[in-house]
């Protein structure tokens, strides 16, 4: 996971906060603006499919296969519950994949 976050970076000076890595990755929200209309969509999808899915196994470890709990576990399963999830992750296949 490191490496791959290290290559798709490449120069960290590129960006000047760390919000526009993750917009980089295509983790920013979607903006839809007409007239009076404005509200935040679903994240984007756009972004570098290799980090994309190096995300998406992480986290997929992180739920199905860690035994330790942490609060990490713990709202990655509340948002599958909520969501829907097939065995912890299927929060995860609308999100980022």
């Amino acid at each position: 996971m490191a490496l791959t976050f290290r290559a798709t970076v490449d120069q960290p000076q590129r960006f000047a906060r760390s919000k526009t890595v993750g917009a980089y990755f295509g983790l920013a929200r979607r903006r839809y603006q007409s007239g009076d209309t404005d509200y935040d969509g679903r994240v984007s999808k756009c972004g570098d499919a290799m980090m994309c899915t190096a995300l998406y196994e992480a986290a997929q470890v992180l739920l199905t296969r860690t035994q330790k709990w942490s609060w990490l576990k713990a709202w990655g399963m509340q948002v599958a519950r909520r969501r829907g999830g097939c065995g912890g992750s299927g929060f995860l296949d609308s999100g980022i994949s």
